[in-house]
């Protein structure tokens, strides 16, 4: 009878049992702080404004001596600057510049543009209610009040309110440390330059580039050939800064595979799972730190990432979960039996449309996709205009 292969389900149930990320608190400058997660409420200390100042250049006024057109007396110039201004005189006026302190007495400020300077007076052309063109303190949020919420990936708009109340840092979501080994006699760097059997290695940019992009932070990223002895000192040293440890390569049932014979002696559990790209996978634990361990070939590693990682590190990260959403095929695709099939496809005009054929070693048809077409193992062939599930990339 023929192994029953892992489902994806299944192995997906297998991580989560294995994995816990830790989710816990550090203070980063706000310089550093662009898309973290606020891990609390971010209150503030002071009121914003933090005084009553002016809306727009022109000039402080008591509404009660505006009169139809009105000749006030200028006493005095108050910009945007430190210092306390002398209280209004009723009758008088100061020309106040945008952000200036608005002087006790003031309860108006005229536009400049709705007055005529005379002098040593001016005429105010247009009647000001009390409180036109005047921010008063705290009008935007008052002391102890929420700034931004707790489970707020922060933008630009958030650091500058936060910013504005003084406050230097901010309290978010520690990022997991992932470690990233990379395996195989075969790897170069890129920019290397390789001799005939070697390889740029790809999975290693990937896989850091992934673990950036979905809230961690890469503790170490190691390449290492195909020797056990080196592998487990790339382990060693990552298991000591990290969370979770991520390989690739080295899971097969050929001979130098590094991984498997590192791991399995540890309790390493490879299982071959109905699965396209992405049939090998390993998990395990090693000094303490689950590992996760992917098949080398590039697009078998960035589509295990993505259905087996990403969820994970998403919401430890407190990020939402990544979109999944049903759309019509653009073309009729058949499909391998007994295999829940990962297809690389665009969504074109509305309709799913796959873009490169399904070897996982086609990195170039990989970079053209912006999403993974999920075809279950149970469906043998889809026709155009049936509707599938994606998953975004």
């Amino acid at each position: 009878m023929a192994h029953k292969h892992t489902s994806v389900d299944q192995h997906i149930a297998t991580i989560r049992a294995l994995v816990s990320l830790p989710v816990t608190t550090e203070t980063v400058l706000l310089d550093g702080a662009l898309g973290r997660v606020t891990i609390s409420d971010v209150v503030s200390p002071v009121d914003l404004p933090l005084f009553r100042n002016s809306q727009m250049d022109g000039f402080a006024v008591h509404s009660a001596d505006l009169d139809g057109l009105t000749r006030l007396t200028i006493v005095g110039e108050i910009a945007a600057r430190a210092g306390t201004p002398n209280p209004l005189s009723p009758g008088t006026t100061v020309r106040i510049m945008t952000g200036g302190v608005v002087p006790d007495g003031a309860d108006a400020v005229v536009p400049v543009e709705d007055t005529t300077v005379d002098g040593d007076t001016v005429i105010i052309h247009r009647r000001r209610s009390p409180g036109e063109y005047v921010r008063d303190r705290g009008s935007d949020l008052h002391s102890g009040g929420v700034i931004v919420a707790a489970g707020t990936v922060l933008a630009a708009r958030h650091l500058a309110a936060i910013a504005a109340a003084g406050l230097a840092t901010v309290d978010v979501r520690r990022r997991v440390r992932v470690a990233v080994i990379t395996t195989g006699a075969e790897l170069v760097a890129p920019g290397a330059t390789p001799l005939l059997g070697q390889i740029f290695d790809a999975n290693q940019v990937a896989l850091v580039a992934l673990v950036r992009a979905t809230g961690g932070v890469v503790s170490t990223a190691q390449r290492v050939s195909d020797n056990p002895k080196a592998l487990r000192a790339a382990l060693t040293d990552s298991a000591a800064v990290s969370d979770l440890i991520l390989t690739s390569g080295g899971i097969s049932k050929g001979d130098h595979e590094v991984v498997r014979e590192v791991l399995e002696p540890l309790g390493g559990a490879v299982e071959h799972l109905a699965m396209q790209p992405g049939g090998p996978q390993c998990t395990a634990v090693f000094n303490g730190v689950p590992v996760l361990s992917f098949p080398g070939n590039p697009v078998s590693t960035q589509v295990s990432f993505t259905v087996f990682v990403r969820p994970l590190l998403r919401a430890a990260a407190g990020l939402p979960a990544a979109a999944t959403i049903r759309s019509p095929l653009a073309e009729g695709i058949d499909s391998v039996p007994g295999k829940r099939q990962f297809l690389r496809g665009r969504l074109i005009a509305g309709r799913v449309q796959v873009v490169s054929a399904p070897g996982s070693h086609l990195v170039v048809g990989m970079a053209a996709a912006e999403l993974l077409v999920d075809i279950p193992d149970t469906v043998t062939r889809l026709e155009e205009g049936d509707i599938v599930r994606t998953w975004s990339l």
